[in-house]
């Protein structure tokens, strides 16, 4: 940490010390629970070290400092290669301008050079996406200390903040959102456009790739026409309510005829526009006026703020996504010869448990426990790990570690915490002989025990660098013989059940799969 005089040298008219030295020490904890191990932090203009981490071999050598001064741009960058390590540089931005560049060395054997700047370029965007999340829930809290007065508007947001949840789907909640709007307001109909927040095939969790109309009441105009609406009225992101009334919609230029009355609000957050929310046409062909405008807009303020949340979410497991993929990158690297493994036990897994009822949640989890439960290989010796001869007792004792060094890479990954389970107890054993604690039975956590068998078929079938694969004849056998004794008898029936698609992914590598579970199972 710094002392006193570096400190003040650092904050000179910034933050305080207790501002950023919390920063500091919350920038040290996301990225060892990112990579695993500690960073130091050094000030980017003076090359100062900022944040000192004791764990890694001269990782406070002033040395460092000024290669991390010397570094340019807000790209991760390896600022030395030698001797088998990689020197990694992370630019951050603190509060008020201030910037750091975060170095840990890394061992090439154990880390490709690849792996280490998708983590890093990660990190970077999970801080970023973690500012914003912070931001947006103080927008969120000034947007509620400002709630309309009257009682029906009130009960109106007070039932969306009922409803505004992360995970909720966008047609339920654009439904009540519309049916409420239209027991407050004197419309005739009511409709909400979302705008598209992704591109195609740039995604891997469901997003938007283009606008949806949802309407309540007897609305004049469909998407195309809503559109149209919108260009028509010229309207910005910024522009705050629009309303039009019949001196407006009378005019001989006017292309929407069934439109009479309209009020219409964007749903902002920032500069960025997530989608349009809009009554129409005057119940008792009145028109629209300040009170329909700011409750609109309230209204909309919210949707925008929730739509930005949803979308933030959404990148948070983006950034997870990117980590597993780093992770498996990983070990297939350490181990070609079994690349894909993971892959197939992961869909296999979520197959079986399918089979065995388990719920979408269970499912998602499963298929990243999947791919990451080798991940532990990735700290076994390569000579054991490509040993093209039968294993010694010596050496299959170490790569009986790989369980136990696998929880360890990942427990400090919050986000990952379902998936260690699968990780640490993969290689368990019914009857209590398995390792490396030897539990039997129950205790072994069920993702453990699907994960088990998902494996065990794979390496079975599989060819690896000491023998061909068995045939599926004998796979089945040795399934059968081992029901009740090496494996949960209730996963090996599901296996059974479902044998012919099991053979079919076996067969054939994944086309493109998304690590989103419910958008392939």
């Amino acid at each position: 940490m710094l002392t006193s005089p570096e400190l003040a040298r650092f904050t000179a008219a910034g933050p305080t010390d207790h501002e950023l030295s919390t920063e500091l020490v919350g920038l040290a904890v996301v990225l060892r629970e990112t990579f695993g191990e500690s960073f130091s932090l050094w000030d980017a203009q003076t090359g100062e070290l900022a944040h000192a981490s004791t764990q890694q071999p001269a990782c406070n050598d002033p040395l460092r400092g000024q290669l991390a001064r010397a570094l340019h741009g807000n790209q991760p960058q390896f600022l030395a290669d030698d001797d088998g390590w990689l020197l990694l540089g992370i630019p951050f931005s603190l509060k008020l301008g201030r910037s750091v560049v975060a170095t840990a060395a890394f061992v090439e054997t154990v880390w490709s050079a690849d792996a280490l700047t998708r983590l890093a370029v990660a990190a970077q965007a999970r801080l970023t996406a973690e500012s914003r999340v912070r931001q947006l829930e103080h927008e969120v809290e000034s947007v509620s200390d400002n709630l309309a007065s009257t009682y029906e508007e009130i009960c109106l947001l007070h039932s969306l903040t009922q409803n505004l949840r992360l995970r909720s789907d966008d047609e339920q909640l654009c439904k009540l959102v519309l049916g409420c709007l239209l027991d407050c307001v004197p419309a005739r109909s009511a409709a909400i456009q979302l705008l598209p927040v992704a591109k195609e095939g740039q995604i891997t969790y469901k997003a938007r790739t283009h606008s949806v109309l949802f309407s309540a009441g007897d609305c004049p105009i469909d998407g195309h026409d809503f559109s149209r609406l919108i260009e028509t009225l010229n309207l910005q992101p910024s522009g705050g309510p629009r309303v039009v009334n019949r001196r407006d919609t009378q005019t001989d230029g006017w292309p929407f005829p069934d439109v009479r009355q309209l009020a219409i609000v964007p749903m902002p957050e920032g500069d960025r526009v997530f989608g349009w929310l809009a009554i129409v046409n005057h119940a008792e062909d009145a028109e629209f006026g300040t009170v329909e405008a700011s409750l609109l807009n309230s209204i909309g303020a919210m949707l925008g703020i929730h739509s930005s949340n949803r979308d933030l979410y959404r990148q948070q497991s983006e950034f997870l996504a990117s980590v597993v993929r780093a992770f498996t990158s990983a070990i297939d690297a350490k181990d070609p010869y079994t690349c894909g493994h993971s892959d197939r036990v992961a869909r296999i897994a979520v197959r079986l448990a399918r089979e065995l009822g388990c719920d979408p949640e269970l499912l998602h989890t499963l298929y990243m426990a999947g791919l990451l439960h080798d991940v532990g290989k990735i700290g076994i010796d390569d000579a054991v790990l490509r040993k093209p001869d039968q294993l010694t007792e010596a050496e299959f004792d170490h790569i009986k570690e790989h369980p136990e060094l696998g929880y360890r890479i990942l427990a400090d990954i919050a986000q990952l915490s379902a998936v260690l389970p699968a990780v640490l107890h993969h290689h368990e054993q019914w009857d209590g002989r398995g390792y490396p604690f030897k539990l039997v039975t129950d205790q072994i956590p069920l993702i453990a025990r699907i994960v088990a068998v998902a494996d065990a078929f794979d390496a079975m079938s599989s060819d690896r660098p000491y023998r061909k694969g068995m045939p599926v004849s004998k796979v089945d056998e040795i399934f059968r013989k081992g029901a009740g004794q090496q494996w949960d008898p209730e996963v090996i029936a599901a296996y059974f059940a479902v044998h012919q698609d099991i053979m079919d992914m076996s067969r054939h590598e994944r086309a493109n799969l998304t690590l989103d579970v419910e958008q392939w199972t």
